[in-house]
């Protein structure tokens, strides 16, 4: 047996190619839509891919099924479990529907489908056997059932495509997934489909993997005392969901386009002129925050593109009916495309590099915390819901970044605005998006909630 781990950091998202050498043949399991690593990774160890398998309907990230398949000729396998509604409505004729207890062979490796819902009502986790060496099990692919540390969140489809009732059911069908994996045996190996920092739960681990006997120990969703503590642990500080992830499931739930067939994604190019830019097109100046701080184009959103979070951070805001421009210096420019293919921004028409801002006059005023807090500033906190309960500025106003467009009402134009994030980043994006909607006396407190801490300042 042959397992290979591929992971983007960008989405915390891992991918895997498991193999049976001696057989020559492959499966990828939840592939990136950037499908170049698993084709390289096949041609090294002389695999032929026959089958890719998605654990459920993603909604944080295109994959890559599609493309994968129209490039290798393999068969998508893809769950039919979770009942009317919930199943795939792909339009490729290369489909094998899984169902609870179905066997895939690759040789001398057998994968075993478990229904495992909760996180959606389709989901399920792989369960391999190598063979060759005995007739143990000896992992699983857990997609987003079962993280280190953490297990998938049931609450996506309630919150996200506002789905009443989903989110209690998911839970007390995660209660159950667990049940079942206390009888199974602690050796195995758990594989799951996000690292730290996903969205798909609210405490994952960074380690890329586990054993069950580790995560029997250690994972708080195996040591809660009842099926009603349980659920309640579970629903409790889930991380706010992106708003392109009620996009991504219906794109995924039909199967996004390849790639290949959208003009628009084939012939991306600079842009000779800042004013062919549709005023209510997304126009993103990826560059680092000290680069666009001193310079950039009015109207414009600063995402850096170094940012892990940047595909997050650009799903907050992206309009999917509307297009979006790009600034990027020019080493980073496909990376940008990547991410931005990779949460299905495909209408992309150009990009701008550095030069289009050779002359702008935009800029981004830092303020300390100790000069915020001299002038009593108000304070416009956009961090997580759980970061400002767990310590905040007194008197903040707390705005979710990913809410600040539905809730501009309730910032005031008339007076000086300290935007405060952690240590920065976000404070910087929003700041530059308030600037975006005509917000003129907004500052950005670049050091945070970290370097008000610091600077002894007082906290609730």
């Amino acid at each position: 047996m042959l397992l290979q781990y591929f992971y983007d950091d960008r989405l915390a998202q891992a991918s895997y190619l498991l193999a049976c050498p001696a057989g020559g043949i492959a499966l990828i399991i939840d592939p990136s839509r950037n499908i170049e690593p698993y084709i390289r990774a096949a041609a090294q160890h002389q695999l032929e891919i026959t089958h890719v398998v998605e654990t459920h309907i993603h909604a944080d990230f295109v994959p890559g099924t599609r493309e994968l398949a129209a490039l290798t000729g393999a068969t998508i396998c893809l769950s039919a479990e979770g009942g009317d509604g919930w199943q795939y409505d792909f339009p490729d004729q290369r489909l094998q529907p899984l169902h609870d207890g179905d066997i895939l062979r690759l040789g001398d490796v057998k994968v075993e489908v478990l229904h495992t819902p909760g996180h959606t009502p389709e989901h399920i986790s792989l369960l391999v056997t190598d063979t060759a060496v005995g007739e143990t099990p000896v992992g699983v692919f857990t997609g987003d059932f079962l993280f280190v540390g953490d297990i998938g969140r049931p609450d996506l489809l309630e919150r996200a495509a506002h789905i009443t009732g989903t989110a209690q059911s998911g839970a007390l069908q995660q209660y159950a997934n667990i049940q079942r994996f206390k009888s199974m045996g602690d050796h195995l190996q758990i594989w799951p489909g996000h690292g730290a920092g996903s969205a798909c739960g609210k405490a994952l681990g960074a380690l890329p993997s586990t054993t069950l006997g580790y995560e029997k120990l250690f994972n708080p969703a195996f040591n809660q005392p009842d099926e009603a503590t349980f659920v309640q642990w579970l629903l409790s500080d889930q991380p706010e969901v992106p708003a392109y992830f009620s996009r991504m499931k219906e794109l995924n739930k039909h199967g996004a386009p390849l790639l290949r067939e959208l003009p628009q994604a084939q012939h991306i190019r600079e842009m000779p002129s800042k004013d062919i830019v549709p005023p209510d097109a997304l126009f993103i100046d990826t560059r680092p925050l000290g680069d666009f701080a001193v310079r950039h184009l009015p109207g414009t959103i600063n995402i850096p593109v170094s940012s892990n979070d940047f595909t997050t951070y650009v799903g907050y805001f992206v309009d999917y009916e509307k297009p979006t421009f790009f600034i990027a210096y020019e080493n980073d420019v496909l990376s940008v495309l990547e991410a931005l293919f990779s949460i299905g921004v495909d209408d992309v028409p150009g990009y701008f590099t550095e030069d289009v801002i050779h002359d702008a006059a935009g800029t981004i005023n830092n303020i300390s915390p100790q000069q915020a807090n001299a002038r009593g500033l108000l304070i416009l906190d956009v961090r997580r819901e759980s970061e400002y309960t767990d310590a905040h500025i007194p008197g903040a106003l707390h705005i979710h970044m990913g809410d600040i467009l539905q809730r501009l009402d309730e910032i005031p134009r008339d007076e000086v605005i300290a935007v405060q994030c952690s240590s920065g980043t976000r404070s910087q994006i929003v700041t530059s998006l308030l600037q975006k909607e005509g917000f003129d006396k907004v500052l950005n407190m670049s050091v945070g909630i970290t370097g008000w801490k610091e600077a002894g300042l007082p906290i609730e």
